[in-house]
């Protein structure tokens, strides 16, 4: 099913409840950070991530501080972003194991994304050897760095905590049962979305990653 047209109008999302910001807010960074990184990224898509990744993460950490409309309108244009992006170019190991954990547990899947997301860039970069690569992960750490106002080598732990400080739960806390966590791996291991993340991971892995989720 492909739209004629989508109208993205923000001032639908005005005083949306502040754990709704937060966790729709993290999923449309992760659908702009996840196709920056992926191994399908192309100019087309790269010109919209390497604006809206650090947009989006000083627009989302303002609206955990106060309402603001033009915070809203950013992540609105974000959110359009990323649908492109992620439909031109791929998503990656964080939406892979988002899918199958929401169909294993009631948690809403901005939430699932957000707490996964620090996880993700960890478990990713530590398995590529590309310099390119290595160069667009670096990228995506002084981007969130500078819009949380921390040290670019401790990037993905800042986001971890200052989404928690911001009211986001682990998967434990999601809702998630721990013995979901082994058939999420196996199901993300052979995801559509898996297919554009930067790196093969197994579906051991994935587990290790979702038990430091967890956790």
């Amino acid at each position: 099913m492909l739209p004629d047209l989508a109208i993205v109008d923000p001032s639908l999302t005005d005083n949306t409840p502040r754990a709704v910001t937060l966790a729709s807010g993290l999923d449309a960074l992760t659908q702009v950070i996840e196709p920056w990184l992926c191994a399908r990224a192309n100019p087309f898509t790269d010109a919209l991530c390497r604006e809206a990744i650090p947009r989006g993460i000083k627009a989302l950490r303002t609206l955990m501080a106060k309402e603001c409309p033009d915070s809203r309108d950013e992540m609105a244009w974000v959110s359009l972003c990323g649908g492109l992006a992620l439909a031109n170019a791929g998503l990656g190991v964080i939406h892979g194991l988002a899918g199958p954990l929401g169909g294993l547990s009631n948690a809403p899947h901005g939430a699932l994304c957000g707490s996964l997301l620090p996880f993700g860039l960890a478990l990713n970069e530590t398995q590529i050897s590309d310099e390119r690569l290595r160069q667009r992960f670096a990228d995506v750490r002084q981007w969130l760095a500078a819009g949380l106002d921390a040290d670019p080598n401790s990037a993905w732990e800042s986001l971890r905590e200052w989404s928690q400080r911001s009211g986001l739960g682990n998967l434990r806390e999601l809702g998630v049962p721990r013995e979901a966590l082994e058939p999420a791996a196996l199901a993300a291991s052979s995801s559509s979305s898996m297919k554009a993340n930067p790196v093969m991971l197994t579906s051991e892995q994935l587990l290790e990653m979702l038990e430091a989720a967890w956790e």
